[in-house]
């Protein structure tokens, strides 16, 4: 007789909770062992600690394992409470809102949800399809790789949550300012006449039910999908900030980006704009330049414009969107940027 055997689970699937506390547990100390493992690293090499390769070494070795080790923890995490935020269920979400508090209802959907600028063009389409409004769209696709879940966990781990909660604020504030602008000026008339005519559909979601280890099997799967994409970023944006941290002088940063020169911030902006990278490679540049005497806003006004206004996802957009919207998407989200970045280093 031939009996039907049935995969075996692996152990994380069938003890879901005790993998879920042990493995936080050896994740914390493994965390708390990073800053002495790179000091006792830098002191096993003929280099001089306080040499500038010494510092840049420092910050290499310390750096690299601290933000793949944040980064994988929360892709894990989000990538669980990811699994109830499928494409599907926001657009059902937004569907027949009204504008000002859908835009405050997509702006906060993005920070949950698991899309980048790649994934521009088929939510673009799958938006409009289910009369998902054009500035709500724009205020989700503003904040969903702006003020990701990426983002405010590395900035907690770097800089606190001070930082964080700032950061979190002037990312809502404007992908929400930004998409309600773009809807009073009423530009569905340039989108892609493709895009405008194609058939209109029901913004409905299936709520099947999941289990914990469904949702522990979706957080490796996010670990593998997104930390297998950007850790280059990473390794890139982590040797950046060490040669800034190890041979820039300060005089030099406060000079290029400090609060007196009033031309940073602008000039931040255009820097950032043709970069293409993502929340975990930008930040620890961010963390170098901050570190070198530059001043708070020009540097968030750099990340923002990084991460918000790519070169790359203008190019998907152009798909999608007549010429006249671009420069119009470009200007109204710059014109947020600049005021952020210039009333920070105001009050800071």
């Amino acid at each position: 007789m031939n009996t039907v055997t049935t995969p075996q689970k692996s152990w994380p699937l069938r003890q879901p909770v005790i993998f879920l506390i042990l493995a936080a547990m050896v994740w914390l100390g493994l965390y708390q062992t990073l800053l002495p493992g790179s000091e006792a690293l830098v002191a096993a090499l003929p280099v001089d600690r306080g040499s500038h390769l010494g510092g840049a070494l420092q910050f290499f070795f310390y750096d690299t394992p601290k933000v793949l080790m944040l980064l994988t923890g929360v892709v894990f995490v989000m990538g669980m409470i990811n699994s109830y935020f499928t494409p599907e269920r926001t657009r059902a979400l937004l569907a027949g809102r009204s504008e000002g508090v859908a835009n405050v209802m997509a702006a906060s959907l993005g920070i949950v949800t698991p899309f980048c600028s790649c994934s521009a063009v088929p939510l673009f389409i799958g938006f409009v399809q289910a009369g998902v409004p054009l500035g709500v769209t724009f205020s989700f696709l503003i904040s969903a790789p702006m003020v990701n879940e990426v983002a405010l966990t590395l900035l907690f781990g770097l800089f606190g949550w001070k930082v964080a909660l700032l950061y979190l604020g002037l990312g809502l504030s404007v992908a929400i300012v930004a998409g309600w602008v773009i809807g009073r000026l009423k530009m569905e008339a340039y989108l892609e006449d493709w895009v405008r005519d194609m058939p209109k559909t029901s913004a409905q979601f299936d709520d099947a039910g999941t289990t914990l280890a469904d949702r522990i099997q979706a957080g490796f799967s996010a670990v593998r999908e997104i930390v297998g994409k950007v850790w280059p970023y990473i390794l890139g944006g982590i040797t950046l900030g060490a040669l800034i941290h190890g041979y820039v002088p300060e005089e030099f940063m406060a000079s290029f980006m400090g609060k007196e020169a009033w031309w940073s911030v602008p000039l931040a902006v255009l820097m950032g704009v043709p970069m293409y990278t993502n929340a975990a490679g930008v930040i620890p540049i961010v963390q170098a330049l901050l570190a070198k005497g530059a001043a708070l806003g020009t540097v968030l006004a750099f990340m923002m414009s990084v991460i918000a206004l790519s070169l790359p996802e203008l190019i998907i957009l152009r798909k999608v969107l007549k010429l006249r919207l671009i420069p119009t998407f470009v200007a109204v989200v710059s014109g947020g940027i600049l005021l952020v970045g210039f009333v920070f280093n105001a009050v800071l």
